[in-house]
């Protein structure tokens, strides 16, 4: 199956296809030096316009933008964090799995099944199915995938308003040389993840 869901596909392989209320989890943020890590929850409606979506990777910054924008004016969401702190506290899968149970909290339904892009279930209050790129399949991940990146994104470029210096407009915070060099020049910023390694050239 294509990374792009038809019509007919909007639960997904077969074995998702039997549920008729489907919560899709993802994150965005797991690899940057800098930042939090996001997760958003979404139920799509039926007639949601499926041809926006794929996995958030996959589209381009203009057609996530797009996508963003209908999705938040259309489905049922919610988006939430782990913030740095937690991330050096817990680790980057722990703070991952939390802002999941974050996210799905604040959406505040009872869909009957979540799908979670990856292979660990964040510990729901309701049946939910781990799924090794979700992202790509599922369209209610997919659209989750989307809006934790778009999220996250501007979350980095408002940063990049008040730290300039670390060019977190540009690189989001991922561990780009340029980022690494900075880190190195003038220490850690406030939102730095102070577990992970900038030290490498």
């Amino acid at each position: 199956m294509s990374g792009r869901a038809g019509q007919g596909e909007l639960f997904g392989p077969p074995d998702v296809s039997s549920y008729r209320v489907v919560c899709g989890i993802d994150e965005a943020g797991r690899g940057p030096l800098a930042g939090p890590v996001s997760a958003a929850a979404v139920i799509l409606p039926d007639d949601f316009p499926l041809r926006l979506l794929d996995d958030s990777k996959a589209l381009s910054a203009r057609a996530r933008d797009a996508a963003y924008a209908v999705i938040v004016e259309r489905a049922r969401w919610a988006n939430e964090w782990a913030w740095p702190s937690e991330i050096d506290g817990l680790n980057i899968l722990g703070a991952t799995m939390l802002a999941m149970r974050r996210a799905f909290s604040r959406l505040g339904a009872a869909p009957d099944l979540v799908v979670v892009d990856g292979n660990r279930d964040p510990g729901l209050p309701c049946a939910c199915r781990p799924m090794v790129k979700a992202d790509a399949i599922v369209p209610a991940v997919m659209a989750a995938s989307i809006v934790a990146k778009v999220a996250r994104d501007r979350l980095m470029e408002r940063y990049d308003w008040l730290y300039p210096e670390y060019g977190y407009a540009r690189h989001k915070g991922y561990p780009t040389a340029a980022h690494r060099a900075a880190c190195r020049a003038l220490g850690p910023s406030p939102v730095q993840r102070l577990s992970f390694d900038y030290s490498k050239e």
